[in-house]
């Protein structure tokens, strides 16, 4: 299986040097942050499909249906916006 390599910066970072991390992106991963809290991510465009589904294997707990764990994610992305 794959390694999956990653790093956090700021969004002060990602501004001040942005080629960097953009070429970097194309090898890992780069979680970028805001006031400590994850607020967007550079990914690889073209990972393949097979690697996405791996990656996603086992994030949902068997004993729950999609749409349960869809409803709870978006429940939870209207609490942290406050609305």
């Amino acid at each position: 299986m794959k390694e999956v390599i990653y790093m956090s910066i700021t969004a002060t970072e990602l501004k001040n040097n942005l080629s960097e991390y953009l070429s970097l992106a194309s090898t890992q991963d780069i979680y970028i942050t805001q006031y400590g809290k994850v607020v967007a991510k550079l990914t690889v465009p073209f990972e393949s499909k097979e690697d996405l589904a791996r990656s996603l294997f086992g994030s949902i707990p068997s004993t729950r249906t999609l749409e349960e764990s869809m409803k709870e994610r978006r429940e939870k992305i209207l609490r942290n916006n406050g609305t």
